[in-house]
């Protein structure tokens, strides 16, 4: 089974074999909108993640590939945007990526000489990075409590990990902060906050306005006894801004990527219908000072 690690324990590989039974649920979870704090988003991404990593890597493996380095649905390479740096900078750093799921990215990082450590919350995703290999560490635990000593990275990445899913993004900005050391870079990428305002449809029905974009209330999907089993929550770009800089860090740059000519795929609602006409992710290149 994979071990959630002690503190002292920061490099921990999962012994599981990669094709264990995941079991689903019996009834169709409620959409809504309501409160769900820390505990309870966490309990429910932990679970929601590794019922469906399955699923996940099927419906999306062939999209992000096993060791490449994809933002967002986009489809906008780490090989072009050089966010974290030149890729021939890489050799040698220390990295964590946070909510890694099969560890795409952390495998990409390696192919540079990076060093890499791929963190995530979810169990069933870290035994597909196990299944795909890779060599470098895999952690399970949550980005709000890193099992790592300060100082121990120089980079740290999230494509849509962690960060969109937790009630409090500063208990994970900083830890990454108390993890980094001194001038080290932390990029991540989340949906992109207007997105909040439109339906979550790729179609026409998603052009439309339908929400306030300052409504913070979390999207939550509950079981028959109301009980939380998928949480995500919402941060206007105002409040993105805010959480980094309350948590140490400096905005250095924030890129809004565009739909590609050449990705005519959907993801969910993203598509190049809505693509070419809103923004769809948003990615936040932050230093620590």
């Amino acid at each position: 089974m994979i071990q959630e690690p002690a503190a002292s324990e920061p490099n921990v590989t999962p012994d599981v074999t990669p094709d264990a039974e995941t079991s689903d649920f019996e009834f169709e979870p409620e959409a809504t909108r309501r409160d769900a704090d820390v505990s309870e988003s966490s309990r429910a991404n932990r679970g929601w993640w590794d019922r469906n990593a399955d699923e996940y890597q099927v419906e999306h493996g062939t999209f992000l590939g096993d060791d490449r380095f994809v933002w967002g649905p986009e489809g906008l390479d780490e090989v072009e945007a050089e966010l974290l740096g030149p890729p021939e900078e890489l050799k040698g750093k220390d990295v964590l990526e946070i909510g890694a799921g099969a560890a795409q990215c952390s495998r990409w990082l390696a192919a540079q000489g990076a060093r890499p450590v791929a963190l995530d919350i979810s169990h069933r995703q870290l035994q597909h990075a196990l299944r795909i290999g890779g060599g470098f560490p895999l952690v399970c635990a949550d980005a709000g409590a890193l099992p790592f000593a300060d100082a121990s990275f120089d980079l740290a990445c999230s494509a849509y990990g962690a960060l969109p899913f937790v009630a409090d993004p500063r208990l994970v900005l900083r830890e990454l902060h108390r993890v980094l050391r001194p001038g080290g870079r932390f990029v991540f990428s989340v949906t992109h906050p207007i997105r909040w305002a439109f339906p979550d449809e790729p179609g026409p029905e998603g052009l439309s306005v339908a929400a306030s974009y300052f409504d913070r209330t979390p999207y939550v999907e509950q079981d028959e006894q109301g009980r939380a089993v998928y949480v995500e929550h919402h941060r206007t770009i105002g409040d993105r801004v805010r959480d980094i800089a309350t948590s140490g860090f400096r905005l250095v740059d924030l890129v809004e990527p565009e739909w590609p000519a050449w990705n005519t795929s959907e993801w969910g609602g993203w598509s190049p219908l809505r693509g070419n006409l809103i923004p769809g992710s948003a990615i936040f290149v932050c230093e620590r000072d």
